[in-house]
C-alpha cells in the first residue's frame, strides 16, 4: 500500500450513511467562528451523489429558501460533517437529478418509498467497520419492515377477534342493521316527498 492510499484509510469514517439520490436528508455541519463551534442542520433533496466508495464521496443538497434554491456539496467523509439522518426515501431512476432546478411546488415532488429509517440510519451511529451499507442489503431490509407491518396487522386483529369474539360478531350485526335502517329511512324520505 503505497502513502496515498494510506492516508485515505486513516481519514475515511467508519461508517456513513447510505445516501443515495432522492433522498431528503439532514446534514449536521460543524461551524467554527472564532474560538466558538456550533452545528448547524441544512435539511434537502439530495439530487447528485459522487464516488460514493472513495474518501471524497460527496453529495449535493438542494432546497429551496425564501423561494430560492440553495445547493451545498458535502464531502461525506469530512470531519466538519457530524452527521446525515435520512428522512425520507423517494424511487428515482437517475443519479443526477438537474431536472428539480426548473420544477417548484407540486412539479417537484417525488414518489416516495418505504424504508427502515432506524436501521439505516443506525448504520452511521454505530461506527461500525463497514464504510457503508450494501444497497441489496437496504433493499432487504425494506421488504422486511413492510411484510412485519402486516404480520403485525394481522397478528393484532387475530388477538382482537380471540379476546373478543362476541364483539366482532356483534359489530358486523350491527353494520349490517345499521345500513338496513339508512337504506330504510331513505326509502321513507323519497316517498314522503313525492
Amino acid at each position: 500500500m503505497n502513502a496515498v492510499e494510506t492516508i485515505n484509510q486513516q481519514s475515511k469514517k467508519k461508517a456513513i450513511a447510505p445516501v443515495r439520490s432522492g433522498d431528503t436528508v439532514r446534514v449536521h455541519q460543524l461551524i467554527r467562528e472564532g474560538s466558538k463551534q456550533r452545528v448547524q442542520v441544512f435539511e434537502g433533496v439530495v439530487i447528485r451523489t459522487d464516488r460514493l466508495g472513495e474518501v471524497m464521496a460527496s453529495v449535493t443538497v438542494r432546497r429551496i429558501a425564501s423561494g430560492v434554491g440553495v445547493e451545498k456539496s458535502f464531502l461525506l467523509h469530512s470531519p466538519n460533517i457530524s452527521k446525515i439522518d435520512i428522512t425520507r426515501r423517494a424511487k428515482v431512476r437517475r443519479n443526477y437529478l438537474s431536472y428539480l432546478r426548473e420544477r417548484r411546488g407540486k412539479s417537484a415532488r417525488l414518489v416516495e418509498q418505504g424504508f427502515d429509517k432506524l436501521a439505516v440510519n443506525a448504520v452511521a451511529d454505530n461506527g461500525s467497520d463497514k464504510t457503508e451499507l450494501d444497497v441489496d442489503q437496504v433493499g432487504d431490509a425494506e421488504t422486511q419492515v413492510e411484510e412485519s407491518t402486516e404480520e403485525l396487522a394481522k397478528a393484532e386483529r387475530h388477538e382482537a377477534a380471540e379476546a373478543d369474539p362476541e364483539h366482532d360478531a356483534d359489530s358486523k350485526d350491527n353494520e349490517a342493521n345499521l345500513a338496513a335502517e339508512e337504506t330504510e329511512a331513505g326509502v321513507d324520505r323519497a316517498g314522503d316527498s313525492a
